[in-house]
């Protein structure tokens, strides 16, 4: 009864656990201000990249929750060249391995990210765009064995990006340009 909500009690450092469960009741409001906190932060969009401290979360930009903002035609997209090849395919944007929506044989899956649990995706998909992502991560590790032109980095293509949209894919340039939107 000294908490809101149970779960206040992961709010606690290991150095407050023996004071609190001496003197449970003084701990309410503040495990209670924490997980305000905590949920709070859900809400901030956190730098994709920093060079040095990131900066208080609340001057970080809110996350969305409308609906995606399609890119017109023309538009380039860019990122960090994953694995060479260029490929115009239409696009598959994907947010969840386990649920691949239908990806047909040689669309351009878009995705936030990819880990192991994406690899059989890859073997139907014709190239691959991911919103996160490096030089030597999964998403480029797999479509260099898989022969897949690849752009990592693009930040919001699973955001701009319809399903359904053509686009050409140019690995080397490390670009995603929309022919139809």
């Amino acid at each position: 009864g000294d908490l809101d909500e149970w779960a206040h009690f992961f709010m606690l450092s290991e150095r407050e656990l023996d004071d609190f469960v001496r003197r449970p009741g003084r701990w309410g409001e503040t495990l209670g201000q924490r997980h305000d906190t905590f949920r709070a932060q859900f809400d901030a969009e956190p730098p994709f990249v920093t060079h040095g401290a990131p900066g208080h979360w609340r001057t970080w930009p809110r996350r969305t929750v409308d609906a995606p903002q399609a890119v017109g035609a023309g538009v380039v997209l860019t990122g960090i060249p994953g694995a060479p090849g260029v490929m115009r395919g239409r696009v598959r944007v994907i947010t969840d391995p386990g649920d691949p929506r239908g990806l047909e044989p040689g669309e351009v899956m878009v995705a936030p990210l990819t880990d192991p649990a994406w690899t059989p995706l890859f073997v139907t998909a014709g190239a691959v765009v991911v919103d996160v992502g490096a030089q030597i991560t999964h998403a480029v590790i797999v479509s260099r064995e898989l022969g897949l032109p690849c752009v990592v980095s693009v930040t919001g293509a699973t955001r701009s990006l319809r399903d359904g949209a053509l686009v050409e894919v140019d690995g080397a340039a490390g670009t995603v340009t929309v022919i139809e939107p």
